[in-house]
């Protein structure tokens, strides 16, 4: 008989339970040609003997081997090799490595720029804004999973679904947004995507055209930029101050030339965090209908305020079907969970559908339907209350310690809602030294230049997550970033 303990190995602190590993092995063994086929295999007792398992752990492993096709168990003969397997014959080992793997293509193809990662793991991340997964309702989450699989009227769930997304879900983003911000939708105006950025995606391959003008912040969210300068978009940048975008800005291009679309982040505009006035926000409704162009209206961290009631979307007051809305999910759940909408006249969303369905046949219907049911059942809203009270006491603790330990370098106002905290460093300070000491340290923090305009000839804005820390961690990463700062080089006011 083999040596069948040597022959398969078992490690009871993997993942894979100590059936999947024995079946593992054995379909290894007769792949090898080990084990050729009508091989006769020792009985289920004896083979627990031999491995120093239980029985019933090689009588599940044997009846999976089986099942597979792998194996054949004969009443009263035994336990063999399935017949039908082809032989095998053992493949001695090379005497030399194979060649390695390809990693350059024996082609030309466009280059995109170069998505920025951080350099590498810290314990403690302030990063440009994202929520805590800790936080999410996932063991409500869990239950609507459970509830869809056991429900045989979701059986339809599992097959094709049409590529704007989940009925039950649209539906009640309807209503939310309805509610939440006087927008006025039906199911067939809104359209579920794997994220916002999907979302835009669709947007710009559909309604922009190479060489048109779309009209963006001098600083705004990096990613839309990049999805419409890959479209061929011809991107204008406005200056945005302290009230968000310049819409008098907008106004004098338009008189000078064609714009197809303008992008904003009205709510909490992406990097600097301020918010667009209600008089802003009508005179780029009434633009966009006297110069004939799109509205993309990103609704970046609308569910986060902390302060009075927010102004609501433009798209609430759109009455002509020129603002397309758009928001996510991932920010009020978790990051990984990539469920994103557009809310947009019905022809259109029913075309993005065709669209989408070129290269995403559906989205995950399933999630879908279990978030759907979280809306329904107030699993969501009452998630959404919890959240935003510790983002809100999250914000309030990390803006005291930045005021009380680096107000000397640091310069920023305290943000009225999202997740992140929009500030300015002195000329003194070399931000992207100070970002790889502090990753010495155990602390993630961005090097500027991605809020970098081309005009500065540094990079000090910088943008700071406090969402996904907890107070304690928040009061760690702030003393790791002011003993940074302190370290610096003597250089103008920093002692």
């Amino acid at each position: 008989m083999l040596p069948y303990q040597t022959l398969i190995s078992l490690e009871r602190s993997l993942p894979a339970s100590l059936n999947q590993q024995i079946t593992a092995a054995f379909i290894g063994l007769i792949l090898r040609g080990i084990l050729p086929a009508k091989t006769k295999l020792p009985g289920t007792r004896t083979l627990a003997t031999l491995l120093a398992v239980h029985r019933q752990t090689v009588v599940g492993a044997f009846n999976e081997l089986e099942a597979q096709g792998w194996i054949e168990q004969v009443p009263a003969k035994g336990t063999f090799v399935s017949p039908r397997i082809p032989e095998m014959q053992v493949q001695p080992w090379p005497a030399q490595a194979p060649a390695p793997a390809v990693a350059r293509a024996g082609f030309t193809y466009p280059r995109l720029p170069a998505v920025s990662r951080p350099r590498g793991l810290a314990p403690l991340i302030l990063d440009g804004g994202t929520p805590d997964p800790r936080l999410a309702p996932l063991t409500a989450l869990a239950r609507k999973y459970r509830t869809v699989f056991r429900r045989t009227s979701n059986r339809h769930l599992f097959g094709y679904t049409i590529p704007i997304g989940n009925a039950a879900l649209r539906q009640q983003l309807a209503n939310y947004l309805h509610d939440t911000r006087g927008i006025a939708a039906q199911p067939d105006n809104v359209f579920i995507a794997r994220g916002s950025v999907m979302a835009m995606y669709l947007v710009a391959q559909l309604l922009v055209q190479p060489g048109d003008t779309v009209v963006v912040g001098n600083r705004s969210y990096p990613e839309a930029n990049r999805l419409f300068e890959y479209r061929g978009a011809h991107l204008q940048r406005v200056s945005v101050d302290e009230q968000g975008l310049r819409v008098d800005e907008v106004e004098a291009l338009c008189q000078r030339q064609a714009v197809r679309l303008v992008y904003i982040t009205p709510h909490h505009h992406y990097p600097t965090t301020v918010t667009l006035p209600a008089e802003r926000r009508v005179r780029l409704l009434q633009l966009a209908e006297r110069h004939n162009f799109i509205i993309l209206e990103d609704d970046y961290d609308f569910d986060f305020h902390y302060a009075n009631s927010p102004i609501l979307p433009l798209a609430s007051a759109d009455r002509t079907g020129r603002v397309l809305y758009v928001g996510s999910l991932s920010k009020a759940l978790a990051p990984s969970i990539r469920v994103g909408y557009l809310v947009g006249p019905a022809d259109l969303v029913a075309e993005m559908g065709n669209l989408r369905f070129l290269v995403d046949h559906q989205g995950d219907s399933i999630l879908e339907q279990c978030i759907a049911e979280l809306f329904a059942e107030g699993d969501m809203s009452a998630h959404l209350k919890r959240a935003r009270n510790h983002y809100q006491q999250r914000r309030d603790v990390f803006c005291h310690q930045l005021r009380a330990h680096v107000s000397e370098w640091f310069s920023f106002e305290e943000p009225t809602g999202g997740l992140a905290v929009w500030g300015q460093f002195s000329e003194a300070v070399d931000v992207p030294r100070l970002s790889a000491e502090c990753h010495r340290a155990g602390l993630g923090i961005g090097d500027g230049h991605r809020y970098q305009l081309e005009t500065e000839a540094q990079a000090s804005h910088l943008r700071l997550g406090f969402a996904a820390l907890t107070p304690d961690e928040l009061l760690q990463s702030a003393s790791i970033l002011a003993r940074a700062l302190r370290a610096q080089p003597s250089k103008g006011q920093i002692a």
